[in-house]
């Protein structure tokens, strides 16, 4: 079992290979979850991950004979990179085995680092498979992401630094897939200050750390914009010490991922991915639970997809009422798109796309649907449009 001596001694071992990270009250969202809120900015690291901490312990006590044969790991990202990184930096060969589901951008970034990427497998368990067979026949150090006890204990550096820049911390809110950060920093954690609590985070759709705690059964599903913490079962070692020392457990769903990422890139302008908007998401989703209470919060990583960045943010502009459709029914008239563009520019809305549409209508044949897809100022700008449209004699709903 990995202790607090583990977790000092990696402390030191990382010293100046990995960034302290920044740990900083965010005033607005402190405001408005009723929370004091304290974020810690693991999306700064080098690999935009807190991976790189366990990574680096590992790779820092391999023997001369492990270093002079190379290491391999299996990751859908963010270890990946970070054991090709300090790898790259120690010197040493590294071999990756990706999923071939993985986001081309961690793919990329994975091989920028000089390691040896292989996808392989539609599933984190085939790929595992197929990293430790590499690893047996080239002798090659296998890393594992989180079920490790260098790793675990680097993971917990997390914890000692936040509690060295915020002593008064109430709460610690984690993501959690295998368990590799919660199980480090439960332990640092607890054994520094026994009466924080430690919350962990999972998404609904991947919830196997809860099942495995609560003796909950939430069925796992396919895919979810959290994949850093997308794992379907969590490590033996991580379980045994979040029994120990987390106190609870909460689910949150995509919605409050999303609105999680778009919040943090608005108001704190800093850019996170699904599993590092997870701790924010859980807040959000439960307010009750950490009304009033100082909690940190870790932005445990920053790879995300860019095409996936755009849709999110699209959607949580639709949710927040920033971009809307509405239908206006006319007569199909020359002239009609340009009075409905004119009152629509008055009400102080920006036209994003426009479709006529004809044939797919029941109206009669010499009418015709214009769907508008608004730029806004919010819900009751909308409103305001709407209301000029009436007012100016169109038929016209919002979808």
């Amino acid at each position: 079992m990995v202790d607090m001596a583990d977790v000092e001694a990696a402390a030191r071992r990382l010293a100046g290979q990995v960034l302290v990270t920044p740990c900083l009250e965010s005033r607005t969202l402190s405001q408005i979850t009723g929370a004091q809120l304290f974020l810690k900015f693991e999306n700064l690291q080098y690999t935009a991950s807190f991976k790189e901490r366990g990574a680096c312990n590992k790779l820092a006590q391999l023997t001369p004979a492990e270093r002079a044969r190379g290491v391999i790991a299996m990751s859908a990202g963010n270890h990946a990179q970070g054991v090709a990184y300090h790898a790259q930096r120690l010197g040493l060969r590294a071999v990756i085995v990706m999923p071939r589901f993985t986001p081309g951008v961690k793919v990329e970034r994975t091989r920028g680092f000089g390691a040896e990427v292989v996808l392989h497998g539609d599933t984190l368990e085939e790929a595992r498979a197929h990293a430790r067979a590499l690893a047996a026949q080239q002798g090659l150090t296998f890393v594992h992401p989180y079920d490790e006890e260098a790793v675990i204990a680097g993971q917990g550096t997390v914890a000692l630094e936040m509690l060295h820049t915020q002593p008064e911390l109430d709460m610690l809110v984690v993501a959690t897939g295998g368990g590799g950060l919660i199980g480090g920093m439960a332990l640092a954690a607890k054994t520094l200050k026994p009466g924080i609590e430690v919350i962990g985070v999972q998404t609904r759709r991947f919830p196997a750390m809860v099942n495995a705690m609560t003796g909950s059964h939430w069925p796992q599903g396919a895919t979810t914009i959290a994949e850093g913490i997308a794992v379907g079962a969590p490590g033996e070692r991580t379980m045994a010490l979040a029994r120990r020392y987390v106190d609870d457990w909460l689910l949150v769903d995509e919605e409050d991922i999303e609105q999680a990422i778009v919040m943090l890139l608005e108001i704190e302008k800093t850019l996170v991915e699904g599993a590092g908007a997870a701790g924010l998401a859980a807040v959000l989703r439960h307010p009750q639970r950490f009304a009033g209470r100082r909690v940190g919060l870790v932005l445990c990583g920053g790879n995300i997809d860019p095409l996936l960045l755009a849709s999110i943010i699209e959607r949580g502009m639709v949710r927040a009422g920033r971009l809307v459709r509405l239908v206006v029914s006319t007569r199909d008239l020359p002239g009609q798109l340009a009075r409905i563009a004119s009152v629509v520019a008055e009400a102080g809305a920006n036209i994003d796309q426009v479709q006529h549409q004809r044939a797919f209508t029941l109206l009669a044949a010499q009418n015709v649907e214009i769907e508008l897809v608004l730029q806004t100022r919010g819900p009751q700008h909308v409103q305001e449009v709407l209301a000029a449209l009436r007012g100016a004699g169109f038929d016209v709903t919002q979808r």
